[in-house]
């Protein structure tokens, strides 16, 4: 049976995945993608050799990505989604009844055919009435954005590297908060505690420079290197370590639980921060 091998960036294992049949493969003006199924996980998406998705396991990664600022918020409206083309996060925004506007920005419209194309169960909300795609550079869309209206801000990238890089710098978090409302939040994963301990707490230290309460929590994903994932999340106003909304959505994973559950104790927390963990 032919193998999938993926060297995922900065980590130092090997994934093996059979490959039951190569669905797709092609190249953007960004990026090469290919859609293979796997006898245990599905459909697989696969961008510039890195799993971004499985038809079996997505659903972690895009709850923990959404819900816990979604429910930490008094009334998410407004939600800019940066990334994710293949609309995981969009459908799980749109499960709360609040919001009104989703502006979904993707910068390899590829990627988003593809989703369409050969995972349906993903990319089902992508085509709601209220969601506003553009397909540009995130950074460049939150630069140009002049009023100060936005609830929430979701970065769902691709690995920390290359043309998804301008989403972790200075200006790009201080223009997310210039166009935030007081009880704005903010959210994005940073890579694994495992692997990526200094990336980790790099973004940890650029959102603190920026948001007055930022905080980190993880979720066990197993087909992302490290498989402790990491989301770092940043507010103007409140922590996300509260539900201030009700759980009423139709979650596989997540729950109210799971929420206050998933944040870093304190101790682990400024241990990380003071860079003296020892695993």
């Amino acid at each position: 049976m032919v193998k999938f091998f993926e060297k995922a960036p900065y980590a130092p294992v090997e994934y093996v995945y059979d490959v039951e049949e190569i669905l797709y493969k092609g190249k953007s003006k960004f990026q090469e993608i290919m859609v293979i199924r796997n006898s245990h996980f599905g459909k697989m998406l696969i961008l510039d050799e890195v799993v971004q998705l499985t038809e079996r396991d997505e659903f972690f990664y895009h709850e923990m990505l959404t819900h816990v600022a979604m429910h930490a918020h008094p009334n998410p409206k407004k939600v800019i989604v940066i990334g994710g083309g293949d609309g995981g996060t969009v459908r799980e925004v749109l499960k709360h009844k609040t919001v009104e506007k989703v502006y979904f920005i993707e910068i390899d419209e590829e990627v988003i055919n593809i989703s369409k194309r050969f995972f349906p169960t993903v990319s089902c909300s992508i085509d709601d009435p209220r969601v506003e795609i553009k397909i540009m550079d995130g950074a460049e869309f939150i630069m140009r954005k002049k009023s100060s209206d936005i609830d929430i801000v979701i970065v769902d990238s691709t690995d920390i590297i290359g043309f998804a890089r301008s989403l972790f710098s200075d200006e790009f978090f201080m223009t997310i908060k210039d166009c935030m409302k007081e009880e704005g939040m903010f959210v994005t994963h940073s890579e694994s505690l495992h692997f990526h301990e200094d990336m980790v707490i790099e973004i940890q230290e650029i959102l603190k420079k920026v948001f007055p309460i930022v905080d980190l929590y993880t979720a066990p994903i197993a087909t992302y290197p490290g498989n402790w994932w990491t989301f770092a999340c940043a507010s103007k106003k409140y922590t996300l370590r509260e539900l201030r909304t009700p759980h009423e959505i139709n979650t596989k994973f997540y729950d109210k639980e799971i929420h206050l559950q998933s944040f870093m104790t304190e101790g682990l927390y400024k241990r990380l921060m003071d860079r003296t963990l020892k695993w």
